[in-house]
């Protein structure tokens, strides 16, 4: 560090300083989060949250189902799933005349899980 910092209840430093060496080797990784902001953008909303932690709970669900589970209309339960989908969260079958949606993959699942858990913790 360039310069001594002094230690107190605030949470921001006192004096302006920074480790050039440390900033040049993490500044370039940055570049790798560009996007990822959208999944919790996402899972930020209550309702999305809900269906996706319900598709934790179930394999696959018909929208219909997504709809009692969340107490919502179809189409709001299909607005969301469709949201899910597009953001590449959740993906879909269809069976005749239904629709079933499961999460895009094992990582949606941990990411929702590890959510629910640090919520639990915190």
């Amino acid at each position: 560090m360039s310069n001594k910092v002094t230690k107190n209840a605030k949470d921001t430093c006192d004096t302006f300083c920074y480790d050039e060496a440390l900033v040049q080797r993490v500044q370039p990784e940055i570049e790798k989060v560009e996007g990822v902001e959208l999944i919790f953008k996402a899972l930020a909303d209550a309702t999305r949250m809900k269906i996706a932690y319900a598709l934790t709970l179930e394999k696959e669900l018909c929208v219909c189902d997504v709809a009692n589970i969340i107490g919502s209309t179809t189409a709001t339960a299909s607005h969301h799933l469709r949201l899910l989908r597009n953001m590449k969260l959740a993906k879909y079958r269809k069976e005749g005349k239904l629709v079933f949606y499961s999460l895009a993959d094992e990582h949606v699942q941990q990411l929702v899980s590890v959510a629910l858990l640090h919520s639990k913790e915190a």
